[in-house]
C-alpha cells in the first residue's frame, strides 16, 4: 500500500526555475504598478514563492501585503486582476502556455513567528541549550548514590 504522505519526488529543476521567474516578474509588475487598478496599487505586496504544476500550466502564487494588513483586500484585488497579471507574465517569459495564476496568502511568516515564540519559552530554551543533559546527570547521580548504599555482598 502506498504511503499517503509520499507525493513522489519534489519539483523538477524546470518547475523551480519557472516558478522563480514568475515570482520575479510578478514582483516587478506589482512594484512598478503596471496593473491599472488603484485598489491593487495601494498595497505593497510581497510575492514570497511561486509553485508550478508539473505541466507548468498552473502557478500557485504565495503573497502577503506589507505588514500583513489588508490581506483579504489585497488578495481580492489580485484575483480580480489575474488576467492582466497573467498577460504580463506571458509577455515577459517565453513559455508555450501562460500559466493560470492562483493567489494564496503566504502564512510562512506567521509560522516563523510561532516558532520564534516557541523557542523563546524558558522550558524549550533549557532543553535546546542542554538542560535535558542536566536532568540526566541528576538521574545518574541518584543511581550512583543508590548503588553506593547497597551492602557490599550485593556487588
Amino acid at each position: 500500500m502506498a504511503n499517503r504522505f509520499n507525493h513522489g519526488p519534489g519539483p523538477s529543476q524546470r518547475q523551480l526555475r519557472v516558478g522563480e521567474l514568475i515570482r520575479r516578474t510578478l514582483s516587478d509588475v506589482l512594484l512598478r504598478g503596471d496593473v491599472h487598478d488603484p485598489d491593487l496599487n495601494r498595497h505593497s505586496i510581497t510575492v514570497g514563492e511561486v509553485r508550478t504544476s508539473p505541466d507548468l500550466k498552473v502557478a500557485t502564487v504565495y503573497v502577503l501585503p506589507l505588514g500583513g494588513h489588508g490581506a483579504d483586500e489585497a488578495l481580492a484585488a489580485l484575483r480580480r486582476n489575474t488576467r492582466e497579471l497573467r498577460h504580463h507574465v506571458a509577455k515577459d517569459m517565453s513559455l508555450k502556455y501562460a500559466p493560470d495564476l492562483r493567489f494564496i496568502l503566504d502564512e510562512t511568516f506567521d509560522r516563523m513567528d510561532d516558532t520564534r515564540r516557541l523557542f523563546a519559552d524558558d522550558r524549550v530554551r533549557r532543553d535546546v541549550e542542554g538542560g535535558a543533559d542536566d536532568d540526566e546527570s541528576d538521574w545518574d547521580q541518584g543511581a550512583d548514590a543508590a548503588r553506593d548504599s547497597r551492602p557490599d555482598d550485593d556487588r
